[in-house]
């Protein structure tokens, strides 16, 4: 009976893990160059004496869907959107290089380029890129960075840090949202890479999918808890039998 009750504790366990997922996928439906996240499971034997025939269902690694999300034009001279496999390099909030594919650029009130929730975007020197004062800017397909002041010629200021991943390198996702190298040291900028205009990439989370997945693993959920209810009234049965005076 204890492997009943292994089986569906662990499995009610990965149910619930699974629909955090789903609902964090959910909530990012509409967030620009958000990936969604994926989530797998395995069965794991637990070791000890006794205990081979007992199984945990453990959540896998599984990473994110590099799925691109839909093209949504703007016209807006600091959206950009990176094409392929490349993504903006910027500052997290631990000083740490991350990446990110949402391209909505603004001018910090100190002058710093930043993206829309206020992380420094980086060169490709890897440096944060100061605006001077009242200045217009354009974002070339390369990545380079114009800056015009008034009737003055534009000059460039920078250049955006465009990476590429790679099989040997790959991204995972940080706590913070941001993806970074697997190795965990700064991707090398691809001078390669390419960027559109005035258009933003959108999430790629499929908002039906993840609401059928959400109906799918709370009747999973359910289940899993009538396993275990069923464990501990065999239990309970069990007891008064024994219990019994011959």
């Amino acid at each position: 009976m204890d492997r009943l009750i292994y089986t569906a504790m662990s499995g009610a366990n990965a149910a619930a893990n699974r629909q955090a997922i789903l609902s964090n996928n959910l909530a990012n439906a509409s967030t620009n160059g958000f990936r969604s996240q994926l989530a797998t499971y395995r069965a794991v034997p637990l070791q000890g004496a006794g205990a081979s025939t007992r199984v945990f269902a453990l959540e896998a690694s599984a990473g994110y869907s590099d799925k691109a999300g839909p093209a949504q034009r703007t016209d807006r001279a600091l959206d950009a959107m990176a094409v392929g496999s490349a993504w903006f390099a910027v500052q997290g909030l631990d000083g740490n290089e991350g990446y990110t594919r949402s391209g909505h650029f603004e001018v910090s009130t100190d002058g710093t380029l930043v993206t829309g929730n206020g992380l420094p975007v980086l060169s490709s020197d890897g440096s944060p890129i100061s605006v001077p004062p009242g200045a217009a800017l354009t974002i070339a397909q390369d990545g380079g960075i114009s800056a015009k002041v008034g009737n003055q010629p534009a000059n460039t200021i920078g250049k955006l840090k465009l990476v590429t991943p790679t099989a040997e390198d790959p991204l995972k996702r940080g706590d913070d949202g941001l993806f970074r190298s697997l190795s965990g040291d700064p991707l090398n900028s691809d001078d390669t890479a390419r960027v559109q205009t005035g258009v933003l990439e959108g999430s790629n989370v499929n908002a039906i999918e993840a609401m059928v997945g959400m109906i799918q693993t709370a009747r999973q959920f359910e289940t899993q808890m009538r396993l275990l209810q069923t464990a501990e009234s065999n239990d309970r049965s069990a007891g008064q039998l024994l219990g019994l005076q011959g």
